[in-house]
């Protein structure tokens, strides 16, 4: 058995979809249930005896030390986390709180439960902590992609959180022996995405006949990882990953953002085209950039590729593709998450056209 944490939000229902789909290997998943754990994701798993969903915070230590007794896991997979960049400018308590207390709480709640475990069930025993590029900054034009050594240079309120529970995870195993695991993602795409996200925001606007805002000159440079090939790299590192090491994992997919907007569109235009005629494109507009937004993130996923034979199984063009799709099949769920939180967000922080 396993405890994934965050497992209701994006990638962490991703993830456990798609363990249940290879494993008879239960999963215990623990969410909070803040504005981007939407439990509706889970939705396939109802019936699954497998899929136990507590609703709770990994900073609440009786909950999780009574869900470690209870189950006794193999593994613990940490997902849970505040993550979105604008909202950590509106409000970076919460990232605190979540991020690096809460990571500092669960921490705390598995080292003791792992000093307890019987000598091949320590042995055994993994912490896998989930983690992004921002950790490391921003790069130039020329500069070479972000390996596991680069430098931490966090520069928003997010990815200084999420830096700080990286080191709390080092820190843990450097001092206290536990078994850690650290994967450094770049950005995810894919189903379930909540839409306040570049691509899901896009289609979801496009197809509202909304405004699709784009920052500043649209030139900020992304790597793009399709969500499925992530939640690979995720198992892969757990089942032979090195103790204390930490995996890059990208889709050696840079392209500038406008590239996506531009990409998107294309795929409705063919996919869903409007009904009066035109073009989706002709739906952007530019709005002012957000304070310190990093320039280029990229990813070099040499390192899980050498060690682990993992690498990405989708291209660029084949996930975007499947995910646009996945939007127009599940309008269902597009309605259901646009809430008045969601609405009020929006309109916050694009203003009213969004």
């Amino acid at each position: 058995m396993i405890l994934v944490t965050g497992a209701a939000g994006f990638i962490g229902a991703n993830f456990v979809l798609d363990w249940l789909a290879q494993s008879e290997e239960p999963v215990v998943n623990l969410d909070k249930l803040t504005y981007a754990g939407n439990p509706e994701n889970l939705s396939s798993l109802r019936d699954n005896q497998a899929h136990r969903f507590v609703q709770g915070d990994i900073g609440d230590r009786a909950l999780v030390d009574q869900l470690l007794r209870e189950h006794q896991p193999r593994a613990v997979v940490n997902f849970a986390a505040e993550s979105h960049v604008d909202r950590s400018i509106h409000g970076p308590e919460d990232f605190i709180q979540t991020n690096v207390v809460g990571t500092f709480h669960l921490l705390e709640s598995v080292r003791a439960h792992w000093s307890g475990l019987e000598s091949d069930a320590k042995t055994g025993f993994r912490f896998l902590h989930v983690s992004t590029d921002e950790v490391y900054g921003t790069l130039g034009p020329n500069d070479a992609p972000f390996t596991e050594t680069t430098p931490y240079t966090p520069n928003s309120p997010y990815s200084a959180s999420k830096a700080a529970s990286d080191h709390l995870v080092r820190a843990y195993h450097h001092t206290y022996g536990l078994p850690v695991l650290t994967t450094n993602c770049s950005n995810n795409y894919g189903p379930y995405h909540f839409p306040e996200k570049l691509i899901p925001l896009l289609i979801v606007n496009a197809l509202a006949g909304k405004a699709l805002p784009v920052y500043g000159d649209g030139m900020q440079v992304r790597d793009w990882l399709y969500v499925k090939d992530h939640c690979s790299a995720i198992r892969r590192v757990l089942e032979a990953g090195r103790l204390g090491e930490t995996y890059n994992v990208g889709g050696w997919n840079e392209k500038p953002n406008i590239d996506i907007v531009k990409t998107v569109c294309g795929l409705l235009d063919e996919l869903r085209p409007k009904s009066g005629g035109g073009h989706y494109f002709d739906q952007v507009t530019y709005v002012k950039d957000r304070p310190g937004h990093d320039r280029r993130y990229a990813i070099d996923a040499s390192k899980i590729h050498k060690e682990l034979g993992w690498k990405p199984a989708e291209t660029f063009d084949t996930g975007i593709r499947k995910t646009v799709q996945w939007y127009l099949d599940n309008p269902e769920w597009v309605a259901h998450v646009q809430s008045g939180d969601y609405r009020n967000w929006m309109g916050q922080q694009y203003g009213a056209s969004a």
